[in-house]
């Protein structure tokens, strides 16, 4: 950072800085993001946000876990916010960060709200979100221009932990080519039904993918009529993404990862015929 042809800004006493700290890959933050790491006085951070990440951190800093894992004793999203708003008024430099975007299913649109309420200044980082991150090191891309011109992000699970309420299931099935679920392990059999009921073909494409882009990454390749049993019998865990669709298939050929431990790329039908066509 000291060769950068432009300066950043400096993350100030009595502020807050929302940042997304990304997928898991320490070397998906953005400038932004480590410039924070390396001013903040106080580091409010979630539970999916790698240690290696939080070791850029200055070694003073003081670190505060505010995760939410599911089952277990977190603390409550008004008592992160105040908390946020009290370290500020303190007069220090407040880093939150949080795993992929702290806009995308990342709570930080209340959290801002708060610091709003409280006459705070804030500045939102970005992050690169699991669902464009997590799914590309799995060698899936969110889009391709022949399999879908349209993409959507689902959460698996609404306020009360349990399935969304308000989700049109039928629009969703019939509308959308791709769909990625963020937290749905728990209730992938429940959605995948609906889903099927809803016309989606049991035998399409399904990709879970499990701490992605982290060193123990792992990727289930399954369909949506046998995923549930699928993930069942392999033991893979949240956090995890679930990738709906024909896109999933690419993965045969766009599995770099896969590639640079041995694994032979182009073995899928849809792939090799994207393939061809490009040549």
């Amino acid at each position: 950072m000291d060769r950068l042809n432009f300066t950043l800004p400096d993350l100030e006493p009595g502020w807050v800085w929302l940042v997304g700290a990304g997928p898991g890959d320490p070397g998906l933050l953005t400038l932004l993001a480590l410039q924070a790491l390396r001013q903040a006085d106080i580091v409010v951070y979630d539970a999916l946000v790698d240690p290696r990440i939080l070791d850029l951190a200055r070694p003073d800093a003081v670190r505060e876990f505010a995760g939410k894992r599911g089952g277990k004793p977190s603390p409550t999203q008004p008592d992160i916010s105040a908390r946020l708003v009290r370290h500020a008024r303190a007069g220090k430099r407040v880093l939150r960060l949080k795993g992929g975007d702290p806009f995308v299913f990342g709570r930080g649109g209340e959290e801002a709200l708060a610091l709003v309420a409280g006459g705070i200044p804030f500045r939102i980082v970005p992050g690169i979100t699991s669902s464009i991150g997590g799914l590309a090191y799995a060698g899936i891309p969110v889009t391709h221009r022949e399999t879908n011109q349209v993409v959507t992000f689902v959460t698996g699970h609404g306020v009360t932990g349990d399935v969304p309420d308000g989700i049109d299931w039928a629009a969703l099935a019939s509308g959308s080519p791709v769909l990625v679920l963020y937290m749905a392990i728990k209730h992938l059999g429940t959605i995948s039904e609906r889903l099927i009921a809803a016309g989606r073909r049991p035998e399409e494409s399904v990709a879970v993918v499990s701490r992605a882009t982290t060193d123990n990454q792992r990727v289930l390749e399954s369909t949506l009529g046998r995923v549930t049993a699928d993930v069942a019998a392999s033991g893979i865990e949240p956090p995890a993404l679930v990738a709906i669709g024909d896109v999933v298939r690419l993965r045969a050929g766009l599995d770099w990862l896969g590639a640079m431990a041995g694994r032979t790329l182009i073995d899928d039908p849809l792939a090799s015929k994207i393939q061809r066509d490009a040549v």
